[in-house]
């Protein structure tokens, strides 16, 4: 290990019990600081990060950092009243039918440093103050990030504006800090000061960083988000009835930022009677669309190369030829993914997409049982279609998210939100990346048992004396 990366192991661990004894209310401060600061700083922001990852300035640039603001002062918002620390009292009862109940006193407490690893396609929402960033600090939990070889320059920048405003509201030395390189990464990963990590990137990257923590002497939860091709389902009544404005939607989805999204449609399902004509209608949306750059060489090469490993398989017929990176349109029958569906169930991170022409609603069926994790799933139907309710709990078993008429793309920051999924979207099925929910990945249960008043933490004395939201005998209280 680097004497740099020690040295900023060593100051997030020296920082680790004070930060966590922060006020839910101080750490609010500090992250709605942090969001002004960036905001101050935008055009500085948004013009680096258009140099580093070729993404368009207007709208997508600004609107992403606004909306990576917006997350910021919404994760404080949540931890100012305590509510995310779930303290539950139970009161002694000797007459409790599971033998008895002592006297306990339970609640969530940070884990400790935890290391972030930053995306490519998301050079603010998922990067230095990204989502996991902000969960992280929200709940005094501190925060090693491992910034993208993709945005350098922006990431240092990001990263000396996050920890000047961190020091402005009193958050002690050492609870942030930016570090660059793979080996950097591992080291962390592996190191026993870092009690958990978070990471957004393709699925070998975040395969490898899991097993890395895994195999630790002392595992630690790693919540990788590895990507997904968000199949989405068209039944024949929607098709007939309203094909134009699916196709447009279509379109609009997995062309959206290059089709650079985890939340890309990379398959399509449509009816076979009404595939030509629905191929069409694509097609058509798609010939005003021009090519565009991709994030960088390593993206453009990963993608031309998996692209081109689908356009030779021998099940897929090409429909619109892209070339360089202008939108590439695919086809193939149901019979044959169903055959073939290990290889072409592949992330293809970039503008292309596959329409699947389904026969029958057993087909239509058939093909759902094949996905295993993904982190969203849409039909396309009305309540009318017998297929729908068989088709949306086979998908409720697959996915994080089900979407019913509409597209994947956009992912809002909101209180229900739930952005994960099985493996191989994510290897923690229980939790989210975005969302207020986000939080309890740096959060772990304890439990007081009989303990004297004075000891306790004032989050679980009684009178509650920090106003706390807490439940008491199982009731609000």
């Amino acid at each position: 290990m680097s004497s740099d990366v020690d040295t900023v192991l060593a100051a997030a661990d020296g920082a680790r019990a004070e930060f966590a004894a922060l006020p839910g209310r101080v750490r609010a401060r500090a992250l709605r600081r942090v969001a002004d600061s960036l905001d101050a700083a935008a055009g500085e922001l948004v013009s680096l990060a258009n140099r580093e990852t070729n993404l368009p300035t207007t709208p997508r640039l600004h609107a992403e950092l606004e909306r990576t603001t917006f997350q910021l002062r919404l994760l404080a918002e949540t931890v100012v009243d305590g509510r995310h620390l779930e303290a539950t009292l139970d009161s002694p009862d000797t007459c409790w039918p599971a033998g008895g109940r002592a006297d306990l006193r339970r609640m969530l407490v940070p884990v400790g440093p935890v290391v972030v690893f930053g995306a490519s396609n998301f050079p603010f929402a998922f990067s230095v103050a990204g989502g996991d960033t902000a969960a992280a600090l929200a709940v005094g939990a501190p925060v090693v990030v491992k910034a993208n070889p993709g945005h350098p320059l922006l990431s240092d920048r990001t990263g000396e504006l996050v920890s000047a405003a961190l020091a402005s509201a009193d958050v002690p030395a050492g609870a942030f800090a930016v570090v660059h390189g793979e080996e950097a990464g591992r080291a962390a990963v592996v190191d026993p000061r870092i009690k958990a990590g978070a990471f957004t990137g393709s699925l070998a990257g975040g395969r490898a960083l899991f097993d890395l923590a895994c195999r630790r002497p002392d595992p630690i939860p790693f919540y990788a988000e590895m990507g997904s091709v968000n199949p989405v389902f068209v039944t024949e009544s929607a098709a007939v009835e309203r094909a134009g404005g699916i196709a447009e939607g279509y379109v609009g989805s997995f062309t959206l930022g290059a089709g650079q999204f985890c939340t890309k449609p990379g398959l399509v399902f449509v009816p076979e009677s009404q595939a030509p004509a629905f191929e069409a209608l694509v097609a058509s949306e798609l010939a005003g669309h021009v090519a565009a750059p991709l994030l960088n060489e390593r993206v453009a090469t990963g993608y031309e190369s998996v692209l081109s490993g689908l356009r030779s398989h021998p099940a897929v017929r090409e429909v619109v030829s892209g070339t360089a990176v202008a939108p590439t349109l695919l086809t193939c029958a149901a019979a044959d993914f169903l055959t073939a569906h290990d290889e072409l169930l592949v992330e293809c991170f970039g503008p292309a997409s596959m329409v699947v022409r389904y026969r029958d609603e057993a087909e239509l069926l058939a093909c759902a049982r094949v996905f295993k994790g993904e982190l969203t799933a849409a039909v396309h139907g009305s309540l009318e279609d017998a297929v729908a309710a068989d088709l949306l709990a086979l998908l409720s078993d697959r996915v994080g998210r089900v979407l019913w008429n509409g597209w994947p793309t956009g992912v809002s920051v909101t209180y229900a939100m739930h952005h994960g999924g099985p493996y191989p979207a994510t290897t923690a099925v229980g939790h989210t990346s975005v969302g207020t929910t986000s939080l309890r990945r740096f959060l772990r249960p304890v439990t007081y048992q009989n303990m004297p008043q004075a000891l306790l933490p004032e989050v679980l004395r009684d009178g509650n004396p920090l106003g706390v939201p807490r439940l008491v005998d199982g009731r609000p209280g």
